[in-house]
């Protein structure tokens, strides 16, 4: 699926099962929750915090989806076309980081050595 084909699947979604689209900064505020959401899931999977029960069950990719969701929404109250954003977005960053990351020492493959 292109990301036009996910924002006309969202749109279609909202219209057909949502009744509107909720006001852009309800979206904002519903996106930072779900990357909150997805934070505390990698803070028990990968960091240091226990689970409760209850969290046993969650699912990263579910919660990617869900941020990816109200992304979309996001974007197509405001005008956005995410194909062309997301390749505006990947020339700026080739073009600024062409050596960028390639120079960080902090990057170095572990044991030394360049790339």
């Amino acid at each position: 699926m292109t990301l036009a084909e996910l924002q006309k699947q969202v749109d279609l979604w909202i219209k057909t099962h949502g009744v509107r689209y909720f006001d852009e900064m309800t979206n904002l505020a519903v996106l930072m929750e779900e990357v909150g959401e997805l934070a505390r899931l990698f803070a028990r999977k990968f960091g240091e915090q226990s689970s409760k029960s209850s969290e046993k069950d969650q699912d990263i990719a579910d919660e990617m989806a869900d941020i990816l969701f109200v992304l979309t929404c996001l974007a197509n109250q405001t005008g956005v076309d995410l194909d062309n954003a997301m390749e505006q977005n990947l020339a700026k960053k080739t073009q600024r980081d062409a050596d960028r990351h390639k120079a960080n020492e902090k990057l170095m493959p572990k044991g030394g050595g360049k790339w």
